[in-house]
């Protein structure tokens, strides 16, 4: 006696929810159907005929029926009495690409570590000090934080960790977003400033007033200056700007 379990199947497909959608169910030059049999070393090509028990070409006979494969508002189901239909898909190329099979206990899995990272981002948003929720604005919403109020700021971040939480965490806990937050912030300060159409930067220190470098055609300042002031060169002005910055 067999311990094969069969079970009925519902697939769905991947990427949006067509009214109708048909899948290759015959090997072709446009849609070719082709499965790599390890245990052969060879390809074989698969057909989808409601008569046959097998999904391969070569073990069915040569009165096979053939029928289309539709997805009806995005969904298939396969009951457990027909196998070969079954079968066919697991082996299709296009299996968790085009299409997937419907597992309940992995949605849920999904959906409790999607709900355990909105909690987290929340958790971290809600626990950011006014600084944080500055540099945070700056990073995420390339915003002044100096015009908008606490409330606002408050809120917009909650809201962006709800709806987005790994890009919320993502940047909270990056170093190099925090890094160009704090570029933003002399910008926002007057202690660097944008002249000549874009083309220069310059401090605008109590002690500098002097141009600290070009700004190479079609780049973003911040972007720019951020290098530069990590670059050998840059290094000092970055330590003197911080001095002006933290006092």
């Amino acid at each position: 006696m067999s311990d094969k379990k069969y079970v009925d199947k519902i697939y769905r497909l991947k990427r949006g929810t067509p009214l109708s959608y048909t899948l290759a169910s015959r090997n072709n030059l446009k849609y070719p159907l082709m499965w790599f049999d390890e245990s052969k070393g060879v390809n074989r090509v698969l057909r989808y005929a409601s008569n046959q028990k097998s999904p391969f070409e070569d073990e069915q006979d040569g009165n096979a029926i053939l029928e289309p494969i539709v997805f009806e508002d995005g969904f298939l189901a396969v009951p457990r009495t027909n196998p070969a239909l079954q079968a066919f898909l697991h082996y299709h190329p296009m299996n968790n690409i085009v299409f997937e099979v419907v597992d309940y206990e992995k949605d849920a899995k999904d959906q409790v570590e999607e709900l355990n990272l909105e909690v987290d981002a929340l958790i971290q948003a809600r626990g950011l000090s006014i600084e944080q929720l500055e540099m945070m604005t700056r990073v995420l919403f390339g915003k002044d934080p100096t015009v908008i109020t606490t409330a606002e700021l408050k809120r917009d971040i909650l809201v962006f960790a709800k709806n987005h939480p790994h890009d919320f965490l993502q940047a909270f806990n990056d170093p190099e977003l925090k890094y160009q937050a704090k570029i933003r912030s002399f910008f926002e300060e007057k202690l660097l400033a944008v002249r000549n159409n874009g083309r220069e930067i310059w401090f605008n220190t109590p002690t500098s007033k002097k141009k600290m470098c070009s700004i190479p055609y079609n780049t973003d300042p911040y972007y720019f200056a951020g290098q530069y002031l990590q670059s050998d060169e840059g290094l000092d002005a970055l330590r003197m700007l911080d001095t002006f910055f933290e006092s």
